[in-house]
């Protein structure tokens, strides 16, 4: 009888702990009602009112979407098989219309790819096209649409790397764009769960006062390091509107990347080591370098040094030229400002910055 008794209880624990195999069921129609509607697209125009472009996206990501594996290193949140942000909304569909046109629907882009994951759509400077990129199960595509055609076309074949800074700039000619390529030397990602320290994560202090806000995702060991070098390492390519592409500058750690109105001079920021692991990649060393549009080194502008320590408040900079950026209304003239406050934001002064510029010529 003990026996007995002793099965069936047993058979009825398994029982309590057995779990079914369920999927992903559908709310109530009423519940559905509430989350399934026609999102109004986003709307752009260009500054000449030629054109209205129509961006669709979805109410809500999907489950293979919340599902992607991401890596969370330097401050960034990435998907590591594609190279970009693993928590980007992307646009699904892009129509076009006349301004004029109040009446008419807007069309269908011809030649769009198949179940599109739109972003980092950039005007060319004419504002006859629109470039974008598209991301696949396999990277991210450059893109570009010609709004009089109401065509859009894949415009090369080799990945772009857009985890970190803008991706697309155009040259002034409206025909060439400089983008950010994932080198083909790249190398594979280092699984952080099977690697085994060969020894402990010091970090040192030297006495300074610091009074850091506490961030998100830092890298933590060597082997962070390692991967977010890899995923923030891009090639510079010079890529026309017709697919013919060239190498304009080598590998780097490239984040913003500016071209001057004329065409002439390209601002290049780049992340140098070492890194931290207190601060995000944003205060990392980093350069800023003047080059012509043939790639040729013209200036270095400054190289900022690692920055772990900065005064107390979200206002707080770090002392030196700073925001560099070209001046719209001039053909390469370069401003720049400067804190009076000596970056600390609790200091008493008149005025907090000074802005600079440079002359026409760099």
């Amino acid at each position: 009888m003990q026996k007995i008794l002793l099965t069936l209880l047993v058979l009825l624990t398994l029982n309590s702990f057995s779990q079914e195999n369920i999927s992903y069921q559908q709310p109530s129609s009423e519940i559905l009602e509430l989350v399934e509607f026609d999102r109004p697209p986003s709307v752009i125009y260009d500054n000449n009112k030629d054109y209205l472009i129509f961006l669709y996206r979805s109410n809500y990501k999907s489950i293979e979407e919340l599902s992607t594996k991401e890596l969370r290193l330097a401050g960034l949140r990435i998907n590591p098989k594609t190279n970009i942000g693993s928590r980007i909304t992307y646009y699904n569909n892009i129509k076009l219309k006349g301004f004029s046109d109040s009446k008419a629907d807007p069309k269908e882009i011809v030649g769009m790819p198949i179940n599109p994951k739109i972003s980092n759509l950039n005007w060319s400077p004419n504002e006859k096209m629109i470039a974008f990129t598209h991301t696949t199960d396999f990277g991210v595509e450059l893109w570009v649409l010609n709004l009089k055609s109401r065509s859009a076309n894949k415009v090369f074949d080799l990945k772009l790397n857009s985890n970190i800074g803008n991706v697309i700039n155009w040259f002034s000619d409206s025909k060439n764009l400089l983008v950010k390529v994932i080198p083909q030397d790249k190398m594979d990602l280092i699984e952080s769960n099977n690697v085994v320290p060969t020894g402990p994560t010091i970090s040192s202090n030297f006495g300074e006062k610091a009074q850091n806000r506490t961030y998100q995702d830092l890298l933590k060991n060597k082997t962070d390091e390692l991967n977010f070098e890899q995923l923030a390492t891009s090639e510079l390519y010079k890529v026309s509107t017709d697919g013919s592409h060239k190498k304009w500058l080598n590998k780097g750690m490239y984040t913003n990347i500016s071209v001057s109105p004329d065409g002439n001079y390209v601002m290049v920021s780049e992340i140098k080591k070492p890194f931290s692991y207190i601060v995000t990649y944003r205060r990392f060393p980093n350069s800023v370098k003047i080059y012509s549009k043939n790639s040729e080194l013209i200036q270095n502008l400054i190289d900022v040094p690692l920055i772990e320590e900065l005064p107390k408040g979200f206002m707080s900079v770090r002392t030196g030229k700073r925001n560099f950026s070209w001046r719209s209304d001039k053909p390469s003239t370069l401003t720049y400002v400067k804190a009076l406050d000596s970056g600390d934001p609790s200091n008493e002064v008149e005025f907090r910055d000074e802005v600079f510029e440079t002359r026409e010529a760099i």
